[in-house]
């Protein structure tokens, strides 16, 4: 996969469908890496130029020391259209990702024309919440935190019913960097930007997950209700609805970034 270079830090890349198509930039949960968009690829390359890429401490790009920094985070997403000369594109984050979208729809709105905020929260808290995530990390490596994150992310109907995704979710986890996990633990910690999104105009859509227990349908409605003129879709679905519902995720998407 292609590397770039952020501010002497390597991030690992991928990009889908046409350079020429509009561009769509997607950005990962904790916990992940850019396979999580593998059910959406297909469908999405049809019509958008997408770049994927790994977040700091995640997949395969820089593992820089923690704490990290939504701002850090965020800066990060910015550096990566600079690196591939793109000035404007359209967005889709889910949890961290989504949070990452709305700082770039407070701090860079000309880099960002329709955006996706799916399973996210405009704060998380309280801080001892992910405090104690990063003391299980700490104590027991990213293998003791597969199963408490599948279970959070996933209902148990869909635990039943699609195993493989499941295991094909343990094995990501598992690879994730640690410091890379603790670091992005803490930025979501320290994230408030409940007041910052109400300045945000440009065309958004906020996506639920009505059985999510990680970043409610409260969550989801406190945005929709910040964000003057957003949209709010409901999938029946847990944390990360784009694996649970791929098709109905993906054809969402594609409604209202082509709309």
């Amino acid at each position: 996969m292609p590397v770039i270079e952020i501010e002497g830090a390597a991030f690992t890349i991928q990009r889908d469908g046409a350079p020429g198509a509009p561009a769509l930039l997607v950005s990962n949960s904790l916990s992940s890496d850019l396979s999580m968009w593998d059910d959406q690829i297909p469908a999405w390359a049809e019509r958008f130029h997408i770049i994927r890429y790994d977040g700091r401490g995640h997949g395969r790009s820089a593992v820089t020391p923690p704490p990290y920094t939504m701002d850090r985070l965020g800066r990060d997403a910015v550096a990566v259209l600079d690196a591939l000369g793109i000035a404007r594109a359209h967005f889709c984050g889910l949890s961290m990702g989504g949070m990452v979208g709305m700082w770039l729809l407070t701090h860079a709105p000309d880099r960002v024309d329709r955006a996706v905020l799916a399973n996210t929260a405009a704060y998380m808290g309280p801080a001892s919440l992910w405090d104690g995530r990063i003391a299980l990390a700490q104590a027991g490596g990213m293998a003791a935190t597969v199963e408490p994150t599948v279970q959070r992310w996933f209902p148990a109907s869909f635990h039943h019913a699609a195993p493989g995704a499941i295991e094909r979710m343990r094995t990501m986890i598992r690879r994730v960097p640690l410091d890379g996990y603790i670091g992005c633990c803490a930025a979501i910690r320290d994230m408030d930007q409940r007041e910052s999104i109400r300045a945000i105009s440009a065309p958004v859509l906020v996506v639920v997950g009505a059985k999510d227990p990680a970043t409610t349908p409260a969550d989801g409605a406190l945005i929709h209700a910040a964000i003057a003129g957003s949209a709010l879709t409901t999938l029946d679905a847990g944390h990360l609805s784009n694996i649970e519902q791929p098709e109905a995720f993906t054809r969402t998407v594609l409604h209202f970034l082509t709309g």
